[in-house]
């Protein structure tokens, strides 16, 4: 699993025309899935998130989460976060989870965020989206987990 956490003043996501879901300071997430990705994965992804300190305190210092300046969450899903460049020209997707599973661990993803009480504002799986997003700072930064448990 990957996700691109960018710390965000404000930021809203657009389907056909309509501001779709929309945050103002919090975190947009890119979320991606890979193979053998699962709950336990996203449970551990999703406290790395939520206790992510790249929030100012009052000295200016990241140093805060999340979670301590109440922020809100976009959550946007993002497939060619597994693109593959090493050959060629054009991106491979291959590392990429299939749409119906990928899918599922998605909403699953936002259901457990939604039960930590966080605001949260998403897009819809696999539309055309245009995403606008405030970057803070700017932040932005990768976080990776492999479920090495049951790599073969």
């Amino acid at each position: 699993m990957r996700v691109l956490v960018q710390r965000s003043k404000n930021s809203k996501v657009i389907i056909d025309n309509k501001v779709y879901g929309e945050i103002d300071y919090g975190m947009v997430l890119l979320v991606c899935f890979t193979y053998n990705d699962n709950e336990k994965v996203i449970d551990y992804m999703i406290d790395k998130i939520l206790n992510l300190r790249i929030f100012d305190d009052e000295n200016g210092i990241m140093n805060k989460s999340l979670l301590d300046i109440s922020g809100s969450i976009l959550s946007i899903s993002q497939f060619t976060l597994y693109a593959d460049t090493t050959r060629g020209r054009r991106p491979s997707y291959v590392k990429a989870l299939n749409g119906n599973e990928a899918s599922v661990l998605y909403n699953i993803f936002n259901s457990k965020l939604k039960d930590k009480n966080i605001k949260l504002a998403t897009g819809i799986f696999g539309a055309e989206m245009e995403v606008n997003i405030v970057n803070d700072g700017p932040i932005t930064i990768l976080l990776e987990k492999e479920n090495l448990d049951e790599r073969k």
